[in-house]
C-alpha cells in the first residue's frame, strides 16, 4: 500500500518564503507589498491543513468498507498525525469517515492544537480510480483558530489525485481568510514500492481568494511544483515556480529552482517589482 500522496505536501506552495515577503521588497508601495505577503502567508496556512487533513482521512480510511466499525488502514501513521486524544468511527451504511479531536484542544505530535471534528463521506474504495472522498468539518479548530468548508479528494487514475477546495475559510484574531483552490497530485516516481523514500510528485494548480487583510489575490502554480522525498529533499519543493498576484496589482513570483538544477536544498527566490531576492524556504508555520 502506498503511502499517502499528500504526506508531506503540510509545507505548502508558499511556506517561509512569504513569511519572508514584506523584507524582501523595497518597492515604493510598502502596504501592497505586506498584502501580498498576507495572501501568501493565509494561503500557506490553508495548505498546510488542507493537506494534513487529507492525509488524516487517508490514514484513517476503512480497511473494509462494507463493515461497520471497520478498522483504520494506517493506524500508525493516523497516531502520528492526529494524536493521542483522537476518537474515530466508521459507520458503513452511510461510508462516513468521523475523526472527533473532542470538545476541547487536542494537542498532536506537531504541538497543534485542534478540536472538533473532520468528517468524510467515501464514493467506493479510496484507491479505486473515480472514486471521491468529500471532507466537512464540524465545529473544527486548528490554534483556536476556526476553519470552515467542503474539500473533495477525487482518484483521477494513472498515479493522480485532485483536491478541490470550495467555500472555505480561516477565522483569526487578525481576520477572516476565505479561498477556494484546486490542485492535481501525479505521481512520476515510486509507484512500484511501498516506501516513500523514492516518491516524486507533479504538483500544479490554482487559488484564489481574500487575505485576512480584505484583499483579494490569485495564485497560480506557473511551473509545475517538484517534490521528491529522498533525503535532503522532503522538507520542499526542488522546482518550480508560483505567481500571486493581488486586487491591489502587487505581483510575486516564487521560484524553488533558482539554479535550474533541482538541487536537493531549501534554497529559493523571491521576485517582487523587478527585485529579486535569495531565500531559504522550509520554515515552520
Amino acid at each position: 500500500m502506498k503511502r499517502p500522496i499528500f504526506r508531506s505536501f503540510g509545507l505548502s506552495v508558499l511556506a517561509a518564503g512569504a513569511l519572508l515577503l514584506a523584507s524582501c521588497n523595497k518597492s515604493a508601495d510598502p502596504q501592497a507589498a505586506i498584502d501580498a505577503a498576507a495572501s501568501a502567508e493565509d494561503q500557506s496556512l490553508a495548505e498546510d491543513e488542507s493537506a494534513t487533513a487529507a492525509d488524516m482521512i487517508e490514514a484513517g480510511s476503512p480497511t473494509d468498507a462494507a463493515l461497520n466499525g471497520s478498522a483504520a488502514a494506517e493506524p500508525a501513521d493516523l497516531a502520528r498525525l492526529a494524536g493521542p486524544c483522537l476518537t474515530r468511527t466508521y459507520e458503513a451504511a452511510t461510508r462516513t469517515l468521523t475523526l472527533d479531536f473532542g470538545p476541547v484542544n487536542c494537542i498532536g505530535p506537531n504541538g497543534v492544537a485542534r478540536r472538533g471534528k473532520i468528517v468524510a463521506v467515501f464514493s467506493g474504495p479510496y484507491r479505486q480510480a473515480g472514486s471521491t472522498v468529500t471532507i466537512s468539518l464540524v465545529n473544527y479548530y486548528r490554534n483556536d483558530n476556526q476553519h470552515t468548508g467542503t474539500r473533495i479528494i477525487t482518484n483521477q487514475g494513472q498515479s493522480s489525485w485532485s483536491l478541490d477546495v470550495q467555500n472555505a475559510s480561516i477565522t483569526t484574531t487578525a481576520g477572516t481568510h476565505s479561498w477556494t483552490s484546486q490542485r492535481l497530485y501525479t505521481r512520476t516516481a515510486g509507484a512500484a514500492t511501498r516506501t516513500i523514500t523514492d516518491d516524486e510528485y507533479r504538483v500544479t494548480g490554482q487559488t484564489s481568494g481574500t487575505n485576512r487583510r480584505g484583499v483579494s489575490y490569485t495564485a497560480t502554480v506557473q511551473q509545475p511544483l517538484i517534490k521528491k522525498f529522498q533525503a535532503g529533499c522532503a522538507r520542499t519543493f526542488v522546482a518550480g515556480t508560483v505567481n500571486i498576484l493581488t486586487s491591489k496589482e502587487k505581483e510575486l513570483v516564487l521560484n524553488y529552482d533558482p539554479t535550474g538544477t533541482q538541487a536537493c536544498d531549501n534554497i529559493a527566490t523571491v521576485t517582487v517589482g523587478g527585485v529579486t531576492r535569495t531565500i531559504r524556504v522550509g520554515g515552520r508555520l
